[in-house]
């Protein structure tokens, strides 16, 4: 005769644990592209489970819904004691990257790795006032309607309707297309990475659009400021100087879903680079070279 071992029933707290992780990766997708922090987006998720914890679960009809406002409501909180700590401006901010190894799925971060979270969206979207970014993302990323948005942001149904207008024709404006083809992208971006290492000119003009953009942030490190740079020579300039030192250091990687670089000498991340292609040139690229904001990579399983 087979023994059948009897499992106790799970207890109401372990319920609302399994409950809440099963709505974590939803929730972290919103705070990520609130915030384009992921330190900032895992502090807002834990702060709604502390709230959940706090309350009568019993009582919340929707779980989903009601923890994605909780998580609204702290990202606008941190949003705007962001901008009122910004005295004066830092130079270009680039957000915290995506990290993932090329050709492998992350379970964890699959819903935010989608096309619509791009570095170059994040960008536009923190220029966005906070309680306009917390419309646009909520209404149009997440289908969240406007008459729960309304309260969020203390505005009518139809007031938070127009920040989402507002946001969304900003993102229009400023938002560059990508080629869909990222086996191309990744083509582009090697043979990019390869002329820089040669500095081999033409190579380059032929990649670059004329008008590309180049985002450096290196947050409060010494040295060289935060900048941001225009047109295809001066670009081709800080891209050769700038990587000489590292190319050795670089490694493969998906970066917020789209073939990107990591330099990571010593196996810690020291700068990430973010590109965007559009008809096979290299129309953007967004580097963050703030060490302090890239330890949550996982250098050892990225590829050499």
């Amino acid at each position: 005769m087979i023994a059948f071992a009897m499992m106790a029933p799970m207890d109401e707290p372990d319920l609302l644990a399994e409950r809440f992780d099963r709505a974590r990766p939803h929730l972290q997708a919103v705070a990520y592209r609130m915030l384009g922090s992921v330190a900032e987006s895992e502090d807002a998720v834990q702060e709604a489970w502390l709230r959940l914890s706090r309350s009568d679960a019993a009582a919340i009809d929707d779980l989903q819904r009601w923890l994605t406002t909780v998580v609204a409501r702290v990202c606008l909180d941190q949003l705007r004691a962001r901008r009122a700590r910004r005295e004066e401006p830092l130079g270009p901010w680039v957000p915290e990257p995506l990290v993932a190894p090329e050709g492998e799925a992350d379970p964890e971060h699959e819903a935010v790795l989608a096309d619509s979270v791009g570095l170059a969206l994040l960008v536009v979207l923190e220029a966005l006032p906070p309680a306009e970014r917390l419309a646009f993302v909520l209404h149009d990323m997440f289908a969240v309607p406007f008459d729960e948005i309304a309260p969020i942001v203390h505005r009518t149904p139809g007031a938070a309707r127009q920040l989402a207008s507002r946001g969304r024709r900003r993102v229009r404006g400023s938002v560059p297309q990508t080629d869909a083809d990222r086996a191309r992208q990744r083509e582009v971006v090697d043979a990019f990475v390869a002329a820089a290492r040669e500095g081999d000119f033409e190579a380059l003009v032929s990649l670059l659009d004329p008008e590309v953009v180049f985002r450096v942030d290196r947050g409060d490190l010494p040295g060289p400021p935060s900048r941001e740079l225009h047109g295809a020579q001066e670009v081709i300039e800080n891209a050769v100087a700038f990587g000489r030192p590292f190319f050795p250091y670089m490694r493969r990687a998906l970066v917020n879903g789209s073939p990107g670089v990591v330099i990571a000498p010593a196996g810690k991340a020291v700068s990430v680079a973010g590109f965007v292609v559009r008809a096979g040139r290299i129309v953007e690229i967004d580097l963050l070279a703030d060490p302090s904001r890239l330890g949550h990579i996982d250098v050892d399983a990225l590829a050499g």
